[in-house]
C-alpha cells in the first residue's frame, strides 16, 4: 500500500471506511438510488463494524482477494475500501458531493503533473484512477497530445504498481451496450431539462457553489447508473455543460466503468449523440435503426 501506515488500532482505519461506506449509503439515499445498491454499502459497513482485524493488514496479507473474502463484500466494493485505505478518501462519494477533482487526483501518479493531468482529465473525460488504468490499457492514453508510447507505459507501470496489478478491470464486452447508454443519456437529459431531479453544487468551477447540476441513479438493462453533465474546464469553455452527459456504471459486483456522451459536431454522425470510444459502435446502431 502506498498510504502511510500508521500505528494506530484497527478500529481507525475500519471505522474510516465503515464511515464513508455510510455516508454514501446516505448520498445515494437523498439522490433517490436504487435500494439494492444503497442497501449494498450499509451491509459492507456492518461487515467492518464486526471486524477485529485491521483491513490494511488484510489487504497487505492477501490484497484486494483479501478484502472480497469478507461478508458482503464483492469486487467494487473491495476496490472501493482499497481507494480509501490508500487515499482516505472515496471517488464516489466525492462525485456524489460534487466535490471530486480528478485533475489532484492523477497528480498522485508518479509522472503526472498538473499540466498532463489537466490534459488527460479534458482529453478522455476520465475522472477516477480505475478509469485512467484502463485508458492506460486500451491505448486511449496515448492519444491524449503531448504523451509518447514510452511516456504512457511509464504512467502505466506507476499505476499497476499503484493499484496493485488489478485483474478485474472492466473491459469492453463486460460493458453495457451502446444502445442501452444512449437510453440512458436520453433519459438523464429528458429529466434533467423539465426539473426532475436532485442537484448538486459542484465544488470545481462553481465560486458561488450554487445547486445546478442534476444527478441521476437509474437501472438499466441489468445495470446500475450515475449520470451528470460534465463539469469540465473544456465543457465550460466550449459551452458545452448542458450536451457532455457523463455516465458511470456499475455492474452487480458494483464494478464502475464510464463513458462521456456527446453531440458529435463532425464526420456521419455529425448532430447524433456519440459513446466517446465507441463511435464505430455507434454508427452501426444509428445504421441499423435506420434500416428498421
Amino acid at each position: 500500500m502506498s498510504a502511510e501506515r500508521q500505528d494506530d488500532a484497527p478500529a481507525a482505519a475500519n471505522g474510516l471506511v465503515a464511515d464513508i461506506l455510510r455516508r454514501t449509503a446516505d448520498k445515494l439515499t437523498e439522490q433517490n438510488a436504487n435500494p439494492f445498491r444503497i442497501n449494498a454499502y450499509r451491509r459492507a459497513a456492518q461487515t467492518l463494524d464486526g471486524l477485529s482485524e485491521d483491513l490494511r493488514d488484510i489487504l497487505d496479507r492477501d490484497g484486494r482477494a483479501g478484502l472480497v473474502a469478507l461478508p458482503a463484500i464483492g469486487q467494487g466494493l473491495a476496490t472501493t475500501i482499497e481507494e480509501i485505505l490508500r487515499t482516505g478518501r472515496s471517488s464516489q462519494l466525492d462525485r456524489l458531493d460534487g466535490a471530486l477533482d480528478p485533475e489532484r487526483l492523477f497528480q498522485s501518479i508518479p509522472g503526472i503533473g498538473p499540466k498532463l493531468a489537466h490534459d488527460i482529465h479534458e482529453s478522455l473525460h476520465v475522472d477516477t484512477l480505475e478509469a485512467l488504468e484502463v485508458v492506460a490499457h486500451d491505448g486511449r492514453l496515448e492519444s491524449v497530445p503531448g504523451l509518447g508510447p514510452r511516456r504512457a507505459a511509464g504512467i502505466r507501470a506507476n499505476l499497476e504498481s499503484l493499484l496493485g496489478g488489478r485483474s478485474d478491470r472492466m473491459q469492453r464486452e463486460e460493458e453495457p451496450m451502446v444502445a442501452t447508454l444512449l437510453e440512458v443519456d436520453s433519459r438523464y437529459r429528458r429529466s434533467a431539462a423539465s426539473d426532475e431531479l436532485p442537484v448538486i453544487a459542484p465544488k470545481r468551477f462553481n465560486p458561488k457553489q450554487e445547486a445546478w447540476l442534476p444527478i441521476l441513479h437509474a437501472d438499466e438493462g441489468g445495470w446500475h447508473f450515475t449520470v451528470l453533465f460534465s463539469n469540465t474546464a473544456r465543457a465550460h469553455q466550449l459551452g458545452r455543460t448542458r450536451d457532455w452527459v457523463v455516465i458511470y456504471f456499475y455492474d452487480g459486483d458494483h464494478r464502475e466503468g464510464q463513458h462521456t456522451v456527446v453531440t458529435e459536431t463532425q464526420g456521419p454522425l455529425k448532430g447524433r449523440r456519440v459513446v466517446r470510444g465507441r463511435e464505430a459502435e455507434c454508427r452501426r446502431y444509428y445504421d441499423q435503426e435506420a434500416a428498421g
